[in-house]
């Protein structure tokens, strides 16, 4: 089972040279991967009772993000978790994931998913309505600019002639993972995805409902029968959680011993929100989550 980092975004801030110690320190701790999640806009919370990020909160743009980090690690995995693939344009993300994952010699998994902010969506013009169809015909997209040196497709929203990226990836096609913990989230990744991010950690304001009794061994199963459905092989599909550096230390053990036993490919570690103030106590922190990791054997 791989072991990644989360970036700390809302809480790292905007310095270039602390962005580059947090990577760096990931790469030399061995972590596997960085996760990056993703937020265009922040918005005024709209309710009392709003548990979403706001526009207080801190966002680096992931691609840009990664073409940095693509220049100054040698082997982490740069991993979106997730990209709100409906609210961009869908050529322009093959050709932003292309290049980060030629900078970085193949390095890049994409995580996408349909996001929850619709006031996200009103502010970059995207039609919230129709995001859970829009996806799925994105990903056959950027698979086809990823793997034709020039691509026809005709659908619903894309109508490319004779086109195409240049230069293609590394990897062709880049690895697509889907987030989300709906039913209907479960059923995409079984058909299209390459792996799946579940939470795992914060929740966002709508999977607090997604999630259904019997939490993420129930999830995982229904994942692989979606997946049988489709006619795919479950243990094709990568399977990756979040655990909280918040908890107390048994805590990272149990949810990673468990998560491994279900079939689980990767874990990432989240520091935020555990009262770090600064970024040495967030590579302190990950640095022990890794030596705890490795005394119990996982990871």
């Amino acid at each position: 089972m791989k072991i990644g980092i989360v970036f700390p975004q809302t809480e790292i801030g905007a310095r270039p040279s602390d962005v580059a110690e947090f990577a760096r320190s990931a790469d030399d701790l061995g972590y596997d991967s960085l996760v990056a999640y993703d937020h265009i806009m922040g918005v005024v919370p709209r309710s009392p009772d709003w548990i979403g990020y706001a526009h207080t909160d801190m966002f680096h743009e992931p691609f840009v993000l990664f073409g940095y980090l693509a220049a100054i690690t040698r082997r982490l995995e740069l991993t979106t978790g997730i990209i709100v693939l409906p609210q961009r344009q869908t050529a322009l993300v093959a050709k932003q994931a292309a290049e980060v994952d030629v900078l970085s010699g193949g390095r890049l998994r994409l995580g996408v998913g349909v996001g929850w902010n619709n006031a996200e969506f009103e502010a970059v013009g995207a039609d919230f309505a129709t995001r859970g169809a829009r996806i799925e015909e994105q990903v056959a997209v950027l698979r086809a600019l990823w793997t034709q040196d020039v691509a026809t497709f005709h659908g619903r929203w894309h109508d490319i002639v004779q086109a195409g990226i240049n230069p293609l990836p590394v990897q062709r096609p880049i690895p697509i993972w889907m987030g989300g913990e709906s039913d209907a989230a479960l059923r995409r990744t079984g058909r299209l995805a390459d792996g799946w991010m579940a939470g795992g950690g914060l929740l966002t304001p709508t999977s607090r409902m997604e999630r259904p009794p019997g939490g993420y061994p129930v999830m995982v199963e229904r994942l692989r029968e979606y997946a049988r459905a489709a006619g795919r092989d479950p243990a094709t599909i990568g399977l990756e959680r979040r655990i909280n550096a918040a908890d107390p230390p048994e805590e990272w053990v149990r949810l990673a011993v468990e998560w491994r036993t279900l079939g689980g490919t990767h874990l990432s570690v989240n520091t935020m929100r555990a009262g770090l103030t600064s970024l040495r106590r967030h590579i302190e922190t990950m640095r022990r989550v890794r030596e705890e990791l490795r005394k119990a054997g996982v990871g």
